[in-house]
Order: C-alpha cells, then sequence, then structure tokens
C-alpha cells in the first residue's frame, strides 16, 4: 500500500508547490504577507468579526495531525522528514499561489485552488485532488488502527481482533472492528451533514482541541519524564496555548453550526474508555479480595500434597500475589496438580517497547511451582508460548511440548455494591460479552486451553 500511495503523493505535493510558485511569480508582493504587521492590524481593524473569522483561518493548518497520527506505525524519523521536506513547505507555496491570485482576480475566490491550474490540467487536478484526498483518509484510518490497538494494550478498551499486515512493520495492523465503525459513522454523518462545508465547523473544533490537548500533554511530559524546570515548561507550553487557544475559541463560536459533533463522539469513547478501565479495575479488586494468597496455597500443598500428573499448566491471571480462581478449582475439583505449574501474569508497561532481556521475570515457589510475569510495552503484541521458552531459558522447568492453558472465565453480574453507577456496570458487561476470547489476543493454541468459570459480582 505504502509502494502504491507514496509516489501519488510525492506527485500531488510537487503539483501543489509548483502551482503556487507559478502564481507567486505574476505577483511576487504576496510574500509581504510574511511581515506579522498585517495580521496585528487586521484584528485592530476588525476586532471580534476577526477574531470570528480565526475560526475559517484555522483550516488552512489542519493537515499535520493526520501524519502525527502515523507514529506508532513509521516512527518519528520519516514523518518528520516528510512534512519538514515536502508537505509543509509545498502547502506554504500553495497558499501563497492563492494569495497572489486573489491579488490578481478577487472573484477567483469561488475556487482559488482550482484557478490556480490551466485550463488544460484542471480535470487531470481534480482526479489527482480526489486520489490525495482519499489516500488522507487511509492514512487517519491506519492512524485509528494503531491507536486502537494501543488503548487495548493499556487496559482502555476491550479486546478486539488484530490482523497483521505485515510481517517485517509490528505496527502495521488492521482491527476490523473499528473499520466498520469508522464506515457506518462516515455514512451517517455524510448523509447528516450533506456538504464539505458544513463539516467544516465540526473539522475546526476537533483539531483545535487535538491541539491543546497536545499542548497540555508536552507540559506532562516535559515536566515529568523530561524533568525539565517548571518555568521554562510553562514557557513553552504557554507559548502553544496561547496560538491554540485562539484557534479553539474562533471555532467554539461554530458550535451549534456543526462543532457539536466531536464534541459528542468525543464524549462517547471517553465514557466507553474510563467505563473499561474502571470496570476491569474493580473486577480484579474483586477477585483479590477472594483469592488465596499464594503463599498460604503453597503451604496447604506442602502439607496435603495432592496427586501430580506429568505435563506443565499455565494458569493465567491479572494478580501474580493471588491463587488465580482456575488454579484453585482444579484442585478442588480434580484433586490433581500438575506436575509443573506456571501462574501466569502479563503486564503492559506505559513504554512503546520493553527488551526482550527484561521482559520476563521467573520466581520459584517451590515443588515445581513458579510464578511468571511478563512484561510487553504498550505497542508490542503478547505471545505467551514465546513468553514461557524464555521464561525456561530463565529457570522455569516445563514441558513446552506438554502444556495445558487454564483460563479463568468471569461471569460478571450487575448489582448494587458500591463501584460504579448501575448503567455504567451494564455498559461494562456488554463490553465484556463482546471482547475477544483471551485465546486468539494472546497466542494461545486453541486446542491447548480450558476455561474454568467463576461468577464475580460488579
Amino acid at each position: 500500500m505504502g509502494g502504491l500511495f507514496g509516489p501519488i503523493m510525492v506527485v500531488w505535493f510537487v503539483v501543489l508547490a509548483v502551482l503556487g510558485i507559478r502564481s507567486i511569480v505574476h505577483m511576487p508582493s504576496v510574500l509581504g504577507a510574511l511581515d506579522p504587521r498585517h495580521a496585528i492590524l487586521f484584528f485592530r481593524d476588525n476586532g471580534a468579526h476577526g477574531f470570528a473569522v480565526l475560526g475559517t483561518v484555522f483550516l488552512a493548518v489542519t493537515g499535520a495531525e493526520a501524519l502525527y497520527a502515523d507514529m506508532g506505525h513509521f516512527g518519528k524519523r520519516p514523518i518528520r522528514m516528510a512534512w519538514f521536506i515536502l508537505v509543509l513547505p509545498a502547502l506554504v507555496m500553495n497558499y501563497f499561489g492563492q494569495g497572489a491570485l486573489l491579488l490578481q482576480n478577487a472573484r477567483a475566490a469561488e475556487q482559488p485552488f482550482f484557478l490556480l491550474s490551466p485550463s488544460w490540467a484542471l480535470l487531470p487536478l481534480v482526479g489527482l485532488a480526489t486520489m490525495a484526498a482519499i489516500i488522507a483518509s487511509q492514512a487517519l484510518i491506519s492512524g485509528a488502527f494503531s491507536l486502537t490497538r494501543q488503548a487495548i494494550q493499556l487496559g482502555y478498551c476491550p479486546r478486539l481482533d488484530i490482523d497483521h499486515t505485515s510481517s517485517e512493520e509490528m505496527g502495521q495492523v488492521y482491527v476490523p472492528q473499528v473499520n466498520w465503525a469508522l464506515m457506518v459513522a462516515t455514512i451517517v454523518i455524510v448523509i447528516g451533514f450533506r456538504s464539505s462545508a458544513a463539516l467544516a465547523a465540526a473539522y475546526g473544533i476537533a483539531i483545535s482541541m487535538t491541539m491543546v490537548i497536545t499542548a497540555v500533554l508536552l507540559h506532562v511530559v516535559a515536566t515529568e519524564r523530561w524533568k525539565w524546570p517548571l518555568p521554562i515548561a510553562l514557557m513553552l507550553t504557554g507559548t502553544f496555548l496561547v496560538v491554540d487557544l485562539a484557534f479553539f475559541g474562533a471555532n467554539l463560536l461554530k458550535f451549534m453550526q456543526g462543532g457539536w459533533l466531536p464534541i459528542v463522539i468525543a464524549w462517547f469513547l471517553f465514557t466507553l474508555m474510563t467505563t473499561w478501565k474502571s470496570g476491569r479495575r474493580i473486577l480484579a479488586d474483586r477477585l483479590t479480595a477472594r483469592a488465596i494468597p499464594l503463599e498460604d496455597f503453597m503451604a496447604a500443598v506442602d502439607a496435603h500434597p495432592p496427586v501430580r500428573v506429568p505435563g506443565t499448566a499455565v494458569f493465567m491471571t491479572a494478580q501474580p500475589r493471588g491463587t488465580p480462581p482456575a488454579l484453585a478449582h482444579n484442585l478442588r475439583h480434580n484433586k490433581v496438580l500438575h506436575e509443573h505449574v506456571i501462574v501466569l501474569t502479563v503486564r503492559t508497561q506505559p513504554v512503546p517497547y520493553v527488551r526482550s532481556e527484561e521482559q520476563v521475570d521467573v520466581q520459584s515457589l517451590g515443588t515445581g511451582v513458579y510464578n511468571v510475569v511478563v512484561r510487553y510495552g504498550f505497542m508490542q503484541d503478547p505471545h505467551v508460548p514465546d513468553a514461557l521458552r524464555i521464561s525456561r531459558e530463565k529457570g522455569a522447568q516445563m514441558d513446552v511440548d506438554d502444556v495445558t492453558y487454564f483460563l479463568g472465565r468471569e461471569t460478571i453480574i450487575v448489582s448494587k455494591r458500591p463501584g460504579m453507577a448501575m448503567w455504567r456496570e451494564k455498559l461494562f458487561v456488554l463490553m465484556a460479552r463482546n471482547a475477544v476470547r483471551a485465546t486468539a489476543f494472546f497466542r494461545l493454541p486453541a486446542e491447548r486451553v480450558v476455561e474454568l468459570g467463576v461468577q464475580v459480582e460488579m
């Protein structure tokens, strides 16, 4: 896909630059717009009306966020090179060219972009612009896939089907459920708004809010991760926020003309993500409160040794210090314990990648029982069989060719116990029922998985 789309986008931006330069040559005085005094005089002379116009002007500076949404796919360097070497210069020259055209012919304000081209090139330009729009939408869709995958890893979204589309690039993924959701939302929005002009208000608020949030996050990263002095961080992010809040305020004037849409969508997604995160935390607390500490379980096994059967049993749990319910149920009902038992916890760290030598920690609990903690970054995909091979190298005794995976399958019951609001508990149960099975998410061989049920009251 990149091999197909890349050359088209290079041609598109080169054409933008050429059209802009062609017009600037006929009216070089347009370059005087680089003088910031024009902007100051404009706001002085037009007051509140000039501030309202800022909401429309803002649409000329959007687009960079779509590039950076794909950073998870390609990394920082290619994104920065594409923006500063090709995209930004081409856009600036084209906008200056449109300004030069308007200085020559004010009636060109109806379609300044397409009137930049010679009449013979109009139809090819329309075709090229259509292809560029399709490719730009694909870039944003790919970004949505990447962000969804990271939200799943960080525990803000239920497990979904994630198809890897490249054997070389881990970040290139396809999420079918997100693709279908985007399709339905796009159709509904197009039918509802009917024109791109009507969508301009929604687009302006969405992007200006993104820029404000990005500036706030920059401050958090600068102070907490980079350890910048607070005055320097405030000076930098404050400069960005002055500009971003001005754009946001200007776009907010168009709230009733369609600007409400991205806010409603953001509220809906925020509700889903916080409900899932809070629900998983409450569920973990309920299970932890009921779980037998691993030390007590091992003491009971030592005091009354059960029958041991050949093979390796892997019990997956989110609480590494508590006995997994599936392990307790298996011993209680089947009266046996495997020769080798692995209590396995998979954790996602708030970093993109965890080095392979730091991914697996192994602790021997005695009598063939091991506590294994596996750590992944939020841009890495869990692969439990591979983690078991690493844990064997670190001292966990097991037969990797004779492994049975035991999973606990929770039946969640909505109740009036303190936790979340009743409607959020019902929403959480609905999301949990539609989550992808752990078997597929953790790359477990389906024929070696045993699920044991447990009821949990929210």
